[in-house]
């Protein structure tokens, strides 16, 4: 029988299904355009091989087309029971993921179950990983250094694999070993130098260790050859804006923007259109940009068009963040009121921050903030997303007078922002 890159056994007789399978399966890993197009070359070749569908499945989820996710999820489930036992787990993995158990036990055990028998399942291992995986996004204390663990013990099945290292490098970065990260991720990228999650994570590097000017020249030319249409484009997109700003190119950061991250200009999945507009536009205001009142009306219109409720940690930490600049408070009031999962109570405090800043209570900000600086990692993203949190406690310190605790605050948790903050115009 044929196998996929990772040497497992997959139930198609076409060779043409499967390189097209290998093709997809390498896009939707490396997070490049193309995934789509490969999965239904695949099942034109063989319209019974289950995996082809699972996996434009799992693309068309992150892509947040859900209904045509659901009909391929259907579609694999319905010829399940003729594949491999690896084949069916694999299935009703991705299943439980697909059809809403993702933020519960469900999927993630389902997974964990599976990887003890098939460790180099990639297209299981893919939703544990990042920021934004089951683990990134479980609400729960500790969890960078669970994702840390998580990805070690895969090493001995994946080596040198330029997926894995990619993400590993992740893992290695978000727990503070940036130079272990580094090399992890130059290793990479020497293998697949168009793997956008490695270009993503080299740029985390270079901003955790404050290496402003090297990272945005590196990441803006990068993304040079790297098509719109691709998951990542929007949020290498930010990186790029955010890094234009800090060094004083603010021409140049809210031309990429207004191009390639906020809505109805940008191409990728909503969660990274909401957060990463949000975010650029409250630390540029924070970086001493005037606001741009027009711009957070219509983010707040988004965010209620693609999260109309509460339920997902960081997508309602910046929703509310765009409904307390845009002086939206019934929609504000909801994620407050109907906070859900296991960071609510710190998503709540944040919107609750959020409103007090928007109205310059700077006192009261600081009571809502500053308790929850230890915990913050609960809603998930990155440290370097999270820096939105620490920076609006940063703000309401000095506009409050509290200049030395502002001091503090920065040389205690980004001390490599010391000397660039982006609070410099305050």
């Amino acid at each position: 029988m044929l196998k996929d890159r990772y040497d497992n056994v997959i139930s198609t007789s076409s060779q043409t299904a499967r390189d097209a399978y290998i093709e997809g399966v390498d896009c939707l890993l490396s997070a490049n355009h193309g995934g789509e197009d490969a999965f239904n070359r695949a099942i034109e070749a063989d319209d019974q091989f289950a995996l082809a569908y699972v996996a434009l499945a799992r693309l068309l989820q992150i892509l947040a087309r859900s209904q045509e996710a659901t009909a391929a999820l259907a579609k694999a489930c319905s010829l399940a029971p003729q594949t491999t036992a690896r084949e069916q787990s694999h299935i009703n993995a991705l299943k439980l993921l697909i059809d809403g158990d993702g933020p519960g036990p469900g999927a993630y055990a389902a997974i964990i179950t599976h990887l003890a028998d098939y460790p180099r399942d990639a297209v299981i291992v893919q939703p544990c990983t990042g920021v934004f995986g089951l683990i990134g996004f479980s609400g729960l204390a500790g969890r960078e250094a669970e994702q840390l663990a998580f990805m070690a013990r895969l090493v001995p099945a994946y080596g040198d694999d330029w997926w894995f290292t990619s993400l590993y490098a992740f893992a290695q970065v978000e727990a503070g070993q940036t130079a272990r990260a580094m090399k992890t991720v130059e290793q990479s990228l020497a293998i697949n130098p168009r793997n956008a999650q490695a270009a993503h994570i080299r740029a985390h590097v270079y901003y955790e260790i404050g290496e402003t000017a090297a990272g945005y020249r590196y990441i803006d030319d990068w993304r040079k050859a790297y098509a719109k249409q691709s998951p990542l484009h929007c949020h290498i997109s930010w990186h790029v804006a955010l890094w234009a700003l800090e060094c004083g190119n603010s021409d140049r950061a809210w031309q990429v923007i207004n191009d390639d991250v906020i809505p109805g200009k940008a191409w990728g999945p909503p969660l990274n259109v909401l957060t990463d507009t949000a975010s650029f536009l409250f630390r540029a205001e924070l970086a001493g940009e005037p606001r741009r009142d027009d711009m957070w009306k219509d983010l707040s219109a988004f965010a209620q068009t693609v999260f109309p409720n509460p339920g997902i940690a960081f997508a309602d930490v910046h929703a509310a963040l765009a409904y307390s600049m845009a002086g939206q408070s019934e929609p504000l009031k909801k994620i407050i009121r109907e906070k859900k999962g296991p960071a609510g109570d710190v998503v709540s405090a944040m919107a609750e921050g959020f409103s007090l800043y928007a109205n310059q209570a700077w006192d009261d900000t600081i009571k809502y903030l500053a308790p929850i600086m230890s915990e913050h990692e609960r809603i998930g993203g990155s440290r370097a997303q999270r820096d939105l949190i620490e920076f609006t406690l940063l703000g309401a310190y000095l506009r409050s007078g509290r200049s030395d605790e502002a001091s503090r605050l920065l040389t205690m948790r980004r001390p490599a922002k010391v000397s660039s903050h982006p609070l410099a115009g305050l």
